[in-house]
């Protein structure tokens, strides 16, 4: 193990509604430096699942890759999700935005019926198998659950409600926590805040990301 440990950090665009939401993303990593810990980010090589005016709200009749536009928050030193090799890392971060529900899955139109990206999936399924620490900020941890689902992870939103109650019908366990709180699954190694799922300010968003990647470290350090 690294004696500072090195992250993965997967990303699912660039904006909140077709993406991977800016603000999360970006506290995450600059949490993770803040702790003397390095880091390096990976997408999908794979077309959005659609293109969002964030100015309007509107959809736009484009088309957009999900490493490309990922890369505008990497300031361009992302790798392609395939290039992962879990050997190198100690942990592994989803942080949220709609593209974690859209273009890693189908889980906003589909559910809990959803169909997981194979090389997401793959990801997850490897980093549980070697025992690295899987965090998730958002709504990216209903992604993760739905993958774990037959480990009986433990997972947060932030608060119940039907979405939970759905995903706990697959046999994980959903954990009510506050704004800037971590749910930790000490015996799955799985980590999730709710990030914009409860937050209004990146104040709480950004603390709620210290927290997190505080959470995993000490889990990784053992």
């Amino acid at each position: 193990m690294n004696k500072n440990p090195h992250f993965a950090v997967v990303l699912s665009g660039c904006g909140r509604a077709d993406g991977s939401e800016i603000h999360e993303a970006v506290c995450a990593l600059l949490c993770i430096e803040n702790m003397g810990c390095t880091y390096q980010c990976f997408a999908p090589n794979i077309e959005q699942a659609a293109v969002i005016n964030h100015l309007n709200n509107q959809p736009m009749r484009e088309t957009r890759n999900v490493l490309v536009e990922a890369a505008r928050i990497a300031r361009g030193n992302i790798l392609d999700l395939k290039e992962f090799k879990v050997q190198d890392f100690d942990g592994i971060v989803f942080p949220g935005g709609l593209g974690a529900v859209t273009n890693w899955c189908d889980f906003a139109e589909k559910g809990v019926d959803c169909n997981v990206n194979n090389s997401i999936r793959s990801v997850i399924r490897t980093c549980y198998d070697h025992k690295l620490v899987i965090g998730a900020m958002c709504i990216a941890p209903a992604m993760v659950a739905v993958v774990l689902a037959d480990k009986k992870i433990h997972f947060t939103l932030g608060a119940g409600g039907a979405m939970a109650q759905k995903l706990e019908q697959l046999g994980v366990v959903h954990e009510e926590v506050g704004v800037t709180d971590v749910c930790i699954d000490r015996e799955n190694r799985v980590c999730s805040t709710p990030a914009y799922m409860l937050a209004s300010n990146m104040v709480d968003v950004c603390q709620g990301a210290q927290n997190l990647i505080g959470a995993m470290c000490q889990l990784i350090q053992g």
